[in-house]
């Protein structure tokens, strides 16, 4: 069953009711990691603020991507874009302006409608400004590794909008 929500605005326009499991999002991040890669091709910015870390990545439309797990809560912020996101909690569109708070251990699998820029917000207690050392503060490593992706990277792969 499906439900319109906003149709004409930002937020949430559209969710399925398939949730999917935990494993099948793991296989078809490896699916994925057989297919053509983009991961170098996408604009990543980071912001730095006291205590704060931002990274904006820009997906460009007809990119599907998976995300890493991350080990804290934290604020996600589509400001532009149309994207389809497929987690644990199951199947959600989303048109920019949203802003919403993801769950320690959340898998998220997407798929870019239009050209989209998500940027997820963490806390930066100790004002770090190598966002490797950021990332190993706030990514679940022992997860991703089960998948054994090449450097670590979320699955991308670009196609057709």
């Amino acid at each position: 069953m499906s439900e319109i929500v906003q149709a004409d605005q930002g937020g949430i326009v559209h969710t399925g009711s398939f949730v999917p499991t935990r494993e099948q999002i793991q296989r078809l991040e490896r699916e994925l990691a057989q297919m053509p890669q983009v991961t170098d091709s996408l604009p990543l910015r980071h912001h730095f603020a006291p205590g704060v870390y931002m990274r904006e990545l820009t997906i460009p439309a007809g990119v599907m991507l998976t995300g890493k797990t991350h080990k804290t809560a934290h604020m996600n912020i589509i400001s532009a874009g149309d994207i389809t996101v497929w987690t644990e909690e199951g199947m959600k569109r989303i048109r920019a302006p949203y802003t919403f708070m993801s769950l320690p251990g959340t898998k998220r699998v997407g798929y870019a409608h239009a050209d989209t820029v998500w940027t997820t917000v963490h806390v930066n207690a100790d004002d770090k400004t190598d966002p490797a050392e950021i990332e190993a503060d706030v990514i679940d490593h022992a997860s991703e590794q089960v998948l054994d992706l090449p450097g670590g990277q979320p699955a991308l792969t670009g196609g057709d909008a």
